[in-house]
């Protein structure tokens, strides 16, 4: 009978890579978690510090270092990132030598809400966001009674305003009415800026803007206390009122 060495040379081929698999595979999960790298996107560590993070690092109530890397849960340590509201995203891997790696995106805020029992931050995605010890974000003002159910429009304002230019030097603060309704504080001049709802926003701040642009020109800004956007197509503009003596 025949013997077929390529067919015995591919068998034991096999064998040998299969064998070779499993050491590296046991030799690599009996490697511990040795040093812990944690980054935060585009390098800026604000809100977060490298402490907070790591004490969220945790498995079984205890911490991860010197443990074997075939028991660290991955989906697990990334879980406990992403429930901290700090944080946007989170992305954890090992390497081959132990080496655990953190990359962390924190929230933008794009305002600051103060009410009379509570201040936090709006972020970009329209959630809620606690401010922190190590960094206050200089932000839009918004103040009055904010309820969850008010961020989707707060969210589109401060939006509006922060994609605007002229906007985003000139809106300093938002108040909410009890009607629902918004006022605007102002960096120049001091009007009050009577918004109205929350609707009609880009034809409202392109009134706002034109007549900004005559009266500075003409110089005559300042002669108003109030400017209201409420109504369609128009500005209504209340003058200070001068008061004469006798």
């Amino acid at each position: 009978m025949k013997i077929n060495w390529n067919y015995i040379k591919g068998v034991l081929l096999i064998a040998l890579v299969g064998f070779l698999y499993g050491f590296s595979n046991h030799k690599n999960n009996d490697v511990k978690v040795g040093e812990i790298d944690i980054e935060f996107e585009k390098g800026e560590n604000l809100f977060m510090n490298y402490q907070m993070v790591n004490k969220m690092l945790i498995q079984n109530g205890k911490p991860i270092k010197n443990k074997a890397k075939s028991v660290i849960d991955l989906h697990k340590l990334e879980s406990n990132l992403l429930s901290h509201p700090m944080v946007e995203n989170a992305v954890i891997f090992l390497t081959v030598n132990g080496t655990l790696k953190t990359k962390i995106k924190q929230r933008t805020p794009i305002a600051r809400v103060i009410t009379n029992s509570e201040s936090y931050y709006i972020d970009k995605q329209a959630k809620r966001m606690p401010l922190s010890v190590n960094h206050s974000e200089r932000v839009l003002i918004v103040s009055g009674d904010i309820e969850d159910e008010n961020f989707e429009e707060i969210h589109q304002l401060a939006t509006t305003i922060l994609n605007d230019d002229f906007l985003k030097k000139q809106i300093i603060g938002v108040e909410k009415m009890p009607n629902k309704e918004y006022i605007l504080e102002t960096r120049i001049g001091g009007q009050k800026i009577i918004l109205g709802k929350i609707e009609r926003l880009n034809e409202k701040f392109r009134n706002l803007e034109s007549f900004y642009s005559k009266t500075m020109i003409d110089s005559t800004i300042n002669n108003y206390t109030s400017i209201n956007l409420k109504y369609n197509k128009q500005v209504v503009c209340t003058k200070e009122v001068e008061y004469g003596t006798q």
